[in-house]
């Protein structure tokens, strides 16, 4: 069966399911579509910290639903420069809008060459449809 996620395209994705989204030299992140549908009603965000510098694959926060707790990993290396205070009291934007307000955090890359691995759109739908 068809995975029933929406995918934006432009963006970048991982296999752990979380977004990247080029912004000059910074980058901002979220889980995707399919992570908040897989999760159902996101209840709590742990978000990272402005200032704080992380490796690549860090846990640089959580996200809880009345179902589950997953970690997000950042995709890159760098330091967090914004993060999305709005979703301490929304967090329903996580479900509603994963790619626009549901955002988690923007980080000022350090290698921008570790944005290669990821994938684009349609190798992430492939992912997700078992190919």
């Amino acid at each position: 069966m068809a995975d029933k996620s929406v995918v934006k395209d432009g963006l970048k994705y991982t296999i752990d399911h979380e977004w990247v989204k080029e912004e000059g030299s910074n980058v901002r992140i979220g889980i995707t579509d399919h992570a908040q549908l897989e999760m159902t009603e996101i209840v709590f965000v742990e978000l990272p910290k402005v200032g704080k510098r992380y490796q690549r694959g860090e846990v640089i926060g959580q996200v809880e639903s009345v179902k589950t707790v997953a970690s997000i990993y950042t995709p890159v290396g760098g330091e967090v420069v914004e993060a999305n205070q709005e979703l301490e009291n929304m967090t329903q934007f996580i479900n509603e809008s994963p790619y626009d307000k549901g955002w988690i955090a923007v980080i000022r890359v350090d290698d921008p060459s570790s944005l290669v691995g990821l994938m684009d759109a349609a190798a992430y739908r492939k992912v997700l449809n078992g190919g």
